[in-house]
């Protein structure tokens, strides 16, 4: 068997816990690596991402019926302020 040597950044705390495991099982921290990586590579590859399908509405060449108000304008129709005009 043939072993490379290599550096990785592990968050602190789940180096603490690899650790504590390998001592509960009395095995060397590579070994624990080493068992969670086949498991990792082992599961099924995941699926294509699920893109949510466009369920626009509306006609995207119409005018914008807000481009005429400025963001006070919006601000106070949303909240049910009144006009500041």
């Amino acid at each position: 068997m043939v072993f490379m040597k290599t550096t990785i950044d592990i968050h602190d705390e789940l180096l603490a816990r690899a650790k504590q495991h390998a001592r509960k099982k009395g095995c060397s921290l590579r070994s624990v690596v080493e068992e969670g990586l086949r498991q990792l590579l082992s599961l099924p590859e995941s699926r294509k991402r699920y893109r949510l399908p466009d369920l626009s509405t509306g006609n995207p060449e119409a005018a914008d019926p807000l481009e005429a108000y400025s963001w006070q304008d919006l601000r106070g129709m949303i909240y049910g302020e009144p006009e500041s005009h």
